[in-house]
């Protein structure tokens, strides 16, 4: 029965010789539940910029000469980069090789040759020469007539791979991006730790002094010393901690570039980058920017493609072919119109029987197009759940930043009364030590949630895939 609607599809095929047919079922795209609007509210959706961002330098927004640099290096000298860059020149060239099936093939050949004849030859004749020449040149050409679809659906499985391949690159390039940019904040972070932790040393040491004042004079007790030395050698393991994990931000960053991590450096020094405002936009803007997503449609669109090419396999294949040209046994007679040779005509191809092979393999390819549509609602779903994931850091980072910098500066006021107390004897350095370490940890901490928010919008842009557009599509400022 399946094969007989098959035969009714293209029975228009048979009157129209180049016109043919195409098995190639409608595409059907599933459909994934979206929202208008994104549940994580916040500053993030009240922004409404006048300018389109483009995708290929929205870390720009971060406004570092220095990281507009080392991007340049990235997209350069990459490896990862550089092999997606081969791939989707490979892919390509496997969609022109399917292209070439929709043209004739030409052929030409030329021999010259010796040949003896075997005596014993069964169907050798009295007057059949032992020995002869023989010369030929001549041509052929030959055209598989498209009638089921076949070379036309290879063709547009072809294109649509290579547009998922360029999606593929676009979006390996859009990771690596956002993995510099997030190293790079994370890099900056840590001199900024480190720049805290050297002013803490260095209060620090000045405590020490003090306490060591106050022990020989006889005011402060030995424990006062020894309290005030190990949070001393606490904070001087925590500074070199500190430098060892900057170490190795910065040779991941080399490895981004593709350098080697003995010959490179980022000179250590406190950058103070701006938290871009962005908007979130809307979930239909959202399948349009993500390459991610437009490579899964594209693989589906080829998987589709793939049904046809399966089901034409029930039709016969039929080529036209022609060929001719010169053959003799002489050099003087060889070109002349005696020696022409040719032949012409259709050749068709019908497979009678194959135990099931052909529809296992149209099997094959409709499952392989359920997988890619599976795949493609999974993009879209993991989508949506980046984005949300990212605004909703995004907003309680912000509003946790807010707290612990009023932390910072009650932790600074509590550390001053402490200290100016103990100087006067009306407390213990126990205080002071407590205080000391208060001030210490809020100020990390503000300075991470400060870290969390800068690489919580990285996510959210590349959540966004690369950048926005206004609705007004305007360019973007000169």
């Amino acid at each position: 029965m399946k094969r007989v609607n098959l035969i009714s599809e293209c029975t228009a095929a048979l009157t129209l010789l180049l016109g043919g047919c195409s098995l190639t079922p409608p595409l059907k795209t599933p459909v994934v539940p979206t929202a208008g609007a994104y549940k994580e509210l916040g500053p993030w959706t009240q922004a409404q910029p006048a300018d389109r961002l483009p995708r290929d330098s929205w870390w720009t927004l971060y406004d570092n000469a220095e990281l507009d640099e080392l991007e340049k290096r990235l997209i350069a000298g990459n490896p990862t980069l550089a092999a997606a860059v081969a791939n989707y020149a490979q892919a390509r060239a496997l969609s022109d090789q399917a292209r070439a099936g929709l043209f004739p093939t030409l052929g030409a050949n030329a021999g010259v040759e010796r040949a003896r004849e075997s005596l014993n030859d069964p169907i050798r004749g009295p007057t059949t020469p032992t020995y002869y020449n023989a010369n030929t040149v001549g041509g052929s050409v030959s055209y598989e007539l498209d009638l089921w679809g076949q070379i036309r659906n290879e063709v547009a499985a072809g294109e649509a791979n290579a547009a998922a391949s360029a999606a593929d690159l676009e979006n390996a390039r859009l990771s690596l991006i956002a993995q510099l940019v997030d190293d790079y904040i994370q890099l900056r972070s840590l001199d900024r730790d480190s720049a805290i932790l050297g002013e803490t040393v260095t209060a620090y040491t000045r405590a020490l002094t003090l306490t060591g004042q106050r022990h020989d004079a006889g005011i402060a007790p030995g424990l006062d010393v020894s309290q005030a030395q190990t949070q001393l050698q606490a904070a001087r393991s925590q500074a070199a901690q500190t430098l060892a994990q900057r170490a190795l931000m910065e040779h991941a960053i080399a490895a981004l570039l593709g350098v080697s991590a003995s010959t490179f450096s980022i000179k250590p020094q406190i950058v103070t980058l701006p938290l871009p405002q962005i908007p979130s936009g809307v979930p239909s803007t959202l399948l349009e920017r993500r390459p991610d997503i437009a490579a899964a449609q594209r693989r589906m669109i080829a998987a589709n493609a793939g049904i046809g090419v399966a089901r034409a396999a029930y039709f016969p294949t039929i080529t036209l072919g022609a060929a001719g040209g010169f053959e003799s046994k002489a050099f003087s007679n060889w070109l002349s119109a005696p020696s022409s040779f040719w032949a012409i005509g259709p050749n068709a191809l019908l497979s009678v029987f194959d135990g099931g092979l052909r529809r296992a393999q149209v099997a094959q390819a409709r499952a392989q197009f359920d997988a890619s549509a599976a795949d493609y609602r999974g993009s879209v779903v993991s989508a949506f759940q980046q984005v949300e994931d990212s605004l909703a850091t995004l907003n309680h980072y912000h509003d946790a930043a807010v707290e612990e910098k009023a932390a910072v500066d009650a932790a600074h006021h509590t550390l001053d009364l402490s200290m100016a107390l103990y100087v006067k004897g009306a407390t213990d350095y126990l205080t002071v030590v407590t205080s000391q370490t208060a001030v210490l940890q809020s100020e990390l901490e503000a300075l991470n949630l400060d870290t969390l928010q800068l690489r919580a919008s990285v996510d959210l842009i590349r959540a966004l895939g690369g950048g926005w557009q206004d609705a007004a599509g305007s360019a973007p400022p000169s």
